[in-house]
């Protein structure tokens, strides 16, 4: 799909979540070109300014500058984090209502350019927020692309690995479903290199194990509510994930991420954008790699999905 030489990246809205994602670019060198979109133009051109004056430091090359949805047509990925933020106590679901007749404003100038590259949406609840996108765009569902529970993923990781004083890179497990209070892990397909992680833990004390496993899921899906209530937002994490997500798609490394992706007959669902792995290359999501859960853990993506695909019947696109 990229022809041409230069990776652009439009990133609209440039919040805390949009500009640590920016932030985060620059210092890994991702793209080289970056567009910065906002209804406040004045605070997308300082944000701009404040970015290239940190090029000299960074080793990259990166022509930055604040732009119009115009410049679009030739982008390769357009990253959208615009949106009202959550509040505390808010689910990411209640979100829903006040970040639609956002979205309204933002899609159909974006496709008018003419763009024709892959959408990167981080702006929560961000499986419902996907599927409105793709709805609004017309795009190939797989040119659509959730973070998802991508960043949960990590979270577990690294929460993993800290239980069994391992690497997190070297822990093998995934967050699935919603991003939000319905997600789960399926600690069926959880392990530490090739070893499953329930079996480590039967070699042991089983139920204290089972028990610190529990909490762990508990943690990963409280932890952005947590942060929330401590700092008001969260966005460095997710920053980072989208970048890890524009890297596998520049890269067209075939990678194995949780984002948010259209279904179609995976898990016996269709027609809902959820978190699931997925293999992510230059075309976007590329396929939608099945895990074989136990029945109790495919009860739970059902649940998930049915939530899902509930709340967006419920809009009036």
């Amino acid at each position: 799909m990229f022809l041409k030489d230069s990776r652009k990246v439009v990133l609209v809205g440039t919040g805390m979540v949009g500009m640590s994602y920016a932030y985060a670019m620059l210092n890994q060198n991702i793209c080289d070109e970056l567009v910065l979109i906002d209804v406040d133009k004045k605070r997308a051109e300082g944000e701009a300014m404040d970015l290239n004056h940190g090029l000299a430091f960074s080793g990259s090359h990166m022509k930055i500058t604040a732009g119009e949805y115009k410049d679009c047509a030739n982008a390769d990925i357009v990253a959208i984090c615009a949106g009202v933020g959550q509040k505390p106590g808010e689910t990411r679901l209640e979100l829903l209502e006040r970040n639609l007749a956002v979205f309204r404003s933002i899609v159909n100038p974006i496709t008018e350019s003419g763009f024709n590259g892959i959408f990167l949406v981080a702006t929560n609840p961000v499986d419902i927020m996907t599927h409105i996108v793709c709805s609004l765009s017309g795009f190939n569902p797989r040119r659509v692309v959730g973070t998802g529970t991508a960043l949960d993923t990590a979270r577990l990781r690294y929460l993993v690995g800290d239980f069994f004083e391992v690497d997190p890179r070297n822990v093998h497990a995934y967050v699935m479903g919603e991003h939000g209070d319905s997600e789960f892990v399926p600690w069926s397909q959880a392990m530490i290199a090739t070893k499953p992680v329930t079996t480590i833990c039967q070699e042991g004390d089983t139920q204290s194990c089972n028990a610190a496993l529990g909490q762990i899921e508990v943690e990963v899906r409280t932890a952005a509510e947590k942060i929330i209530e401590a700092k008001k937002a969260t966005y460095y994490g997710i920053g980072m994930a989208m970048v890890r997500i524009t890297r596998a798609i520049f890269g067209n490394e075939n990678s194995v991420l949780t984002v948010s992706s259209m279904l179609r007959g995976e898990y016996g669902e269709s027609g809902v954008y959820v978190g699931a792995p997925c293999i992510v290359n230059r075309n976007g999501v590329q396929k939608v790699l099945e895990l074989d859960l136990t029945e109790e853990e495919l009860q739970k993506f059902k649940s998930s999905c049915d939530l899902l695909r509930e709340t967006y019947a419920g809009l009036s696109l």
